[in-house]
């Protein structure tokens, strides 16, 4: 059956908060919002959002209280690396380290590289994974041209390190394009050398299955906002032993076994060495029913993405001077992320009339991503990009109507005014109004 032809097939999967959200147009009226930016945030599960509805009533303290509540909320909250750790396909003794997200789980692990680490790492990388690691045995890759080149590059940089740990940082899947990366392979390959791996599983871990044993790498991290879990969670999930040997990433109770009067502080081993002060067991607990929903329709999640970026990606190769970037080539692998560039269209401008006239949510720009971009677009005369991403909240009529819409903005232009306040185009006396509640 051609893909266009299946409209009622989506697999079933989990819903999101908001599926029914309109929002006004400058045109006049209301309509479904499309999200097409599950990139940056995830809209919040239902389930996620009926187990945090279901703790709120029991929230406490956790570890040292005496109460049942705080006791329940002890339970949820060490419950939940048990739940990250089968997400993860982690092994037994692998830690699970609750964080803010992935950029806080990164910074975390570059304050715990033991001494003189030299550390890899490929410019196509999100800022979470490209700046967290500084001093002179840092290395750039660059960028490679292809799969095995990323491995060849790997392997060269590794050979070249000067004595002492070495860590590698991966990626699971570009937040820029989508395209999935050679991560068991490559990981073989820092294995080969005695480096470690950290794994990026920011943008690949909503959509599909990542197995620490599997993969072979040594950590993995993640954030909850990705996950359908948006409560200010992350995690770093993996090897303990630098981390216990570093010191903690934050001074504060509940990383400490004792504090003298005078003398050194014992600090504690383990997860909660790093977690000090009052963590965030809503979070946690979001995280990891999320995850657990996600592991469940593991299966059905993936058919839903195949399906609309397939549907997705024909449509917008008949949008004229449409050109769709990417690292390895058309046909390699992907998530469900596709970023373009239109000739002669201002990527700004596409976004904000796609919201404006059309409902739709997008993003414009780098990503945070710059090196990236910025090498996908070389020779294009343009410095942005727009970005498309799928999720869980993503139906076929949202696929369709922003495939009508670039056509019509290509063919047309905008309906409605627009100027550039502060570098962001914005609508010439918009009538839109924002929730009173909210404002």
């Amino acid at each position: 059956m051609p893909i266009w032809s299946i409209v009622d097939s989506v697999p079933t999967v989990p819903a999101v908060v908001g599926a029914q959200l309109r929002v006004p147009l400058v045109t006049g009226g209301t309509i479904e919002y499309a999200n097409l930016d599950h990139g940056a945030s995830a809209p919040c599960l239902n389930a996620v959002r009926d187990a945090v509805n279901e703790l709120l009533p029991w929230y406490a303290s956790v570890h040292r209280g005496a109460g049942f509540a705080s006791q329940v909320c002890t339970r949820v909250y060490e419950g939940a690396r048990d739940v990250l750790r089968r997400f993860v396909g982690a092994r037994r003794t692998d830690s699970v380290i609750f964080t803010r997200n992935t950029t806080d789980s990164l910074n975390l692990l570059a304050t715990a590289l033991p001494a003189d680490t030299s550390v890899v790492v490929f410019d196509t990388e999100h800022h979470a994974a490209l700046l967290p690691w500084a001093g002179d045995r840092v290395r750039s890759l660059g960028i490679p041209e292809d799969p095995q080149d990323a491995v060849r590059l790997l392997d060269a940089a590794l050979a070249d390190c000067p004595g002492g740990p070495k860590l590698a940082v991966l990626t699971g899947a570009s937040n820029v394009t989508g395209e999935v990366w050679p991560v068991a392979e490559l990981a073989r390959v820092a294995r080969r050398h005695g480096a470690r791996t950290v794994l990026d599983a920011a943008q690949l871990a909503p959509h599909r299955p990542v197995r620490i044993a599997e993969l072979g790498v040594d950590h993995v991290v993640l954030s909850g906002h990705k996950l359908y879990a948006p409560f200010g969670a992350g995690a770093l999930i993996g090897r303990d032993d630098w981390l216990d040997a570093a010191e903690p990433y934050l001074a504060g109770g509940g990383a400490t076994r004792s504090v003298p009067d005078t003398g050194e502080i014992d600090w504690n081993t383990g997860p909660e060495r790093h977690e000090a002060g009052s963590p965030n067991t809503v979070g946690v607990h979001a995280l990891a029913t999320a995850c657990a929903a996600l592991t469940e329709r593991a299966e059905a999640i993936t058919g839903h993405e195949e399906l609309l970026l397939e549907r997705l990606r024909r449509g917008l190769r008949g949008v004229p001077g449409l050109r769709e970037l990417s690292l390895f080539g058309a046909e390699h692998d992907r998530v469900g992320v596709v970023s373009f560039v239109v000739d002669d269209h201002d990527p700004g401008l596409i976004a904000a009339a796609l919201a404006a006239e059309h409902g739709i949510g997008v993003r414009d720009g780098l990503f945070c991503a710059h090196r990236a971009v910025r090498h996908l677009l070389a020779g294009s005369g343009e410095q942005r990009a727009v970005r498309i991403s799928l999720g869980l909240g993503t139906t076929v009529e949202h696929v369709d109507r922003i495939v009508r819409a670039l056509r019509g903005l290509v063919a047309y232009g905008p309906q409605w005014r627009y100027e550039q306040v502060d570098g962001r185009w914005v609508p010439v006396d918009d009538p839109r109004e924002f929730p009173a509640a909210l404002v």
